[in-house]
């Protein structure tokens, strides 16, 4: 249990050996099957962390020049880039943070490729295709959805283009298991399986829910080597939210009780503004110690602090009632999180603490007024 007596609220507490415990899987992995595993920035940034983390992972991989900056300035190893599309002013810089850089078309290779002939270094580079094969059930999260934008399909892939390219990048998953892999991997080989004897290096792209309890960890090492053993290539992975699953919490407290037809608690936390996935996948995260709505003798809706009708955590029940100043703890809260929050309404960003292996939580980082007015003009 988490000591909360002195923790102010909002406040993000990343469990510093929940954290180690999925590094150890991940970096198992790497050890079986000679693949490298980076941690995808969009899902998890706490460079904070990054100490720890790179003692197991290999790298980075960022969607941005923001994202690659800080991977080169403060995690330190192998820096890969994707995004949709690149900004002519951004990219000599890009390239100088970046060890591998993937193309999302062939007319974005083709323009920025004499400034890669020219740069200081060299940046291996790669094309992300779509194998037009769907495994993630909601639209909103499907790479390979109907006129996706993420990828060139086979119909526009040029082989005759690939002269400079090292690697071909998919990524077809979101939060699932390693069947899911398996079926993509048919998908892929039997529409690019023609090009993959020239490439050096080949990216399953992220969305690999690896550190999950039921994750089939034997299939995944299974597939990886024996597409390594196969065509002779370097593998990389780059799940974001298997690396922080279940490691950190959001504690919030109750700011107000009010009654509308039910039993409603206000917080100082808002799931639009603190925990955004809880309103755009949507889930219900889990609350420490409560249950499902009349599981307890206690049933609540919890609201969040914007103005946003729908700033709604759920429906909760507890053991005992909720008073003005109740802590609660809802869990899985370190992916997703800090990388999306926002200060809609002028609502402040919850504080940032670690808590180590001792049990003892330090507070990181915590924000003002300066950071939500530094946002605006």
């Amino acid at each position: 249990m988490l000591d909360l007596k002195d923790l102010p609220t909002p406040c993000y507490v990343i469990d510093e050996p929940a954290l180690v415990r999925n590094l150890e899987v991940l970096d198992a992995v790497q050890e079986r099957t000679g693949c490298k595993i980076l941690m995808a920035l969009k899902g998890f940034a706490m460079f904070g962390v990054f100490p720890l983390i790179r003692q197991r992972l290999r790298g980075v991989a960022a969607s941005s020049l923001h994202e690659a900056r800080l991977g080169r300035e403060e995690f330190g190893r192998e820096v890969h880039v994707y995004a949709p599309a690149y900004r002519e002013g951004e990219f000599d810089e890009l390239l100088a943070c970046c060890d591998h850089i993937v193309f999302n078309s062939f007319s974005q290779w083709r323009r920025f490729k004499p400034r890669i002939a020219s740069a200081k270094k060299e940046v291996s580079c790669g094309i992300r295709v779509n194998p037009e094969h769907s495994e993630v059930r909601v639209a909103l999260y499907d790479p390979c959805a109907p006129f996706s934008r993420l990828g060139v399909t086979r119909e526009h892939f040029r082989g005759e283009d690939l002269r400079g390219i090292s690697g071909l990048h998919f990524h077809t998953l979101c939060e699932l298991n390693a069947d899911s892999l398996e079926r993509t991997l048919r998908a892929f080989e039997e529409k690019f399986g023609e090009f993959i004897p020239a490439m050096k290096w080949i990216n399953f792209g992220g969305g690999h829910h690896i550190t999950r309890p039921d994750y089939d960890v034997e299939l995944l090492c299974r597939l990886i080597a024996d597409f390594r053993k196969r065509y002779g290539v370097e593998v990389y992975l780059e799940p974001g939210e298997a690396v922080a699953l279940n490691a950190g919490y959001l504690i919030a407290s109750v700011l107000d009780l009010l009654h509308n037809g039910r039993p409603i608690a206000i917080l100082d936390a808002s799931a639009a503004a603190h925990a955004p996935d809880v309103l755009e996948m949507p889930y219900r995260p889990e609350i420490e110690g409560a249950g499902k709505e009349g599981e307890f003798p206690y049933s609540y809706r919890l609201g969040g602090l914007t103005c946003l009708a729908g700033d709604v955590f759920g429906d909760y029940s507890f053991p005992e009632p909720l008073q003005v100043g109740s802590k609660l703890v809802f869990t899985d809260m370190a992916h997703y999180t800090m990388v999306k929050n926002t200060t809609f309404n002028g609502v402040g960003l919850p504080a940032i603490a670690i808590r180590g292996a001792d049990g003892k939580i330090r507070i990181v980082r915590r924000f003002g007024y300066e950071d939500y007015r530094n946002r605006l003009s």
